[in-house]
């Protein structure tokens, strides 16, 4: 404690040299946000093997902006505290399994006309 008393004239000379040090420390040579963190502790959202077929079959291709808000309906199913949700995105319709992110089965406008959904406790509108 003498070393740190004969070092500064003020407590404040010493509480900005260690804070300044530690912010420094702690940001050098990284330049990530807090928004790619969030993003890397996130599970992906993931296709099961048979949504992948689904969507092959049925010729679905998800733009990048679907794909997003397809994610963002799984993460407000969780918020809900949903299990098992349908999560529509534009005319085409997803059931996911939602503690595991994984869509189980796709289908477009077509299929979702002639269809009861089953086995679901919740359901997002993107």
């Amino acid at each position: 404690m003498k070393n740190i008393i004969n070092q500064y004239s003020s407590i404040e000379q010493m509480t900005n040299q260690y804070l300044n040090r530690t912010k420094t420390q702690k940001n050098a040579g990284s330049e990530v946000s807090f928004e790619d963190v969030l993003r890397q502790k996130q599970k992906p959202l993931k296709f099961s093997k048979h949504a992948t077929q689904r969507l092959s079959q049925r010729n679905i291709n998800l733009s990048d902006e679907q794909n997003v808000r397809l994610t963002n309906g799984v993460t407000e199913a969780e918020k809900k505290g949903v299990n098992e949700s349908l999560v529509l995105v534009d005319n085409l319709a997803f059931i996911v399994n939602v503690p595991n992110k994984t869509v189980v089965t796709a289908m477009d406008q077509e299929e979702t006309n002639a269809n009861v959904f089953t086995n679901i406790d919740g359901a997002v509108i993107m």
